[in-house]
């Protein structure tokens, strides 16, 4: 029996960048940092001071009675659910409830409502603590929220797997619908770690870069000059359809989930292994699920996060499994511009994968000036690339050894 095929027929994302995915796409082509100063509160005693943050957020498809209810990162994800939707023209009431889900990955979850919630403890007593506090914070508060307001009844779950939480729950929404569980499913992932803990979290990691002076050009994938990633927020939310059942109703298609591999370096919490041979597999597992050979990837976002040893073992992975075919397939970080969205990461870097195989524009890797000697591949450097490419391979690495890789198509 052959496997029912998955496609994507919507779209929405909430970036440092804007809303919208066609205007967001337009500054990611012309190379436009969204990275800034924080702003959303006081930064005096943090050593980190810049970041992709999402500015004036009013939750603009989500009633202020509603959103009052929800963390931040569970707004990101509804607000950009309903734009995917809206993006496919599909009306869920005319469509059987049990055949539909969300899948919705996150890293870290609300993280502003567990900070807010511990700090009225503190300064009023337990007391004073809000009933709404652990629908709030709690990691599957993206994927109930999405349900709920659509009143989604099948497939439903949150993916916590770090930094590949997004690509993680976008494969198990593609093998839901493979498997006949469902024919839609809402996937992607939502973040929204930007508060004064979660930044000084992964200050104290030694992970984010300290260009507060030069923020637009602190994210710096595969630059020998990198000094660590550059935290964002955000989310990026597919809409995936069986194929024949989006035939049926004349949906627009941007591009076909054709495979996804998962694999876990089984090394160190934090630290990617060094020859990349975690990530190397989960692309090669991607590539035999979808069907296809090394010699029909024609791009590849990377994981790309800026890192000193993270950028240097996706490097080697990509050789490890493309050999000397690596150095003919263009390679881009998109975080250079949007910064890292953590868990959302492969939810964003899904749809920019899409919208390049859709448009023929390869996006370019910003602020690569001087590539570090290890990283030799072709990163497409500062500038967009036209391209027509028929295959790309989305990549996403995170915090536990986790390693995600979706393989994208036309149709």
């Amino acid at each position: 029996m052959s496997k029912r095929r998955v496609v994507i027929t919507g779209m929405g994302c909430v970036t440092s960048l804007g809303l919208n995915v066609d205007s967001v796409w337009e500054k990611i082509v012309a190379g436009t940092s969204g990275i800034g100063p924080i702003t959303r509160f006081d930064t005096s005693e943090h050593t980190v001071k810049i970041g992709g943050q999402v500015s004036n957020w009013d939750s603009p498809n989500i009633e202020s009675r509603v959103a009052k209810r929800m963390d931040r990162f569970s707004q990101f994800a509804l607000n950009a659910a309903i734009d995917a939707t809206n993006d496919a023209g599909i009306d869920f009431k005319d469509l059987n409830p049990w055949r539909c889900g969300a899948i919705i990955g996150t890293g870290i979850g609300g993280i502003e409502e567990f900070e807010d919630g511990y700090r009225k403890m503190i300064d009023k007593g337990p007391s004073r603590v809000s009933p709404f506090m652990v629908p709030k914070l709690m990691c599957n508060a993206g994927a109930g929220n999405v349900s709920i307001h659509f009143g989604l009844k099948g497939p439903n779950a949150a993916v916590a797997t770090a930094c590949a939480s997004a690509g993680h729950a976008i494969g198990e929404a593609v093998d839901a619908i493979r498997n006949d569980a469902a024919d839609v499913m809402i996937s992607g992932g939502s973040e929204a770690a930007m508060t004064p803990l979660g930044v000084a979290c992964f200050i104290a990691l030694k992970a984010l870069s300290k260009r507060n002076d030069d923020p637009t050009r602190a994210s710096r994938p595969f630059d020998k000059d990198r000094d660590g990633f550059v935290l964002a927020e955000g989310a990026g939310i597919l809409l995936l359809e069986e194929y024949e059942h989006a035939k049926a109703r004349g949906a627009k298609i941007y591009g076909e989930l054709m495979g996804y591999g998962s694999t876990c370096d089984g090394s160190h919490i934090t630290a990617p292994l060094e020859d990349g041979a975690g990530a190397s597999y989960a692309m090669k597992q991607a590539l035999k699920d979808s069907g296809l050979n090394t010699d029909q990837i024609g791009y590849i976002n990377a994981h790309g996060t800026s890192t000193g040893l993270g950028d240097i073992a996706e490097t080697r992975a990509v050789k490890k499994l493309f050999g000397e075919r690596a150095y003919q397939i263009p390679v881009n970080s998109t975080k250079s511009m949007t910064g890292h969205l953590l868990g959302a990461s492969g939810g964003v870097e899904a749809i920019w994968t899409t919208k390049a195989l859709q448009t023929g524009i390869l996006p370019p890797t910003i602020n690569l000036d001087c590539p570090d000697e290890q990283c030799d591949l072709d990163y497409i450097p500062n500038v967009a690339r036209e391209k027509q490419v028929q295959y790309g391979m989305s990549n996403s690495f995170g915090f536990g050894g986790h390693n995600i890789s979706l393989v994208i198509g036309t149709v």
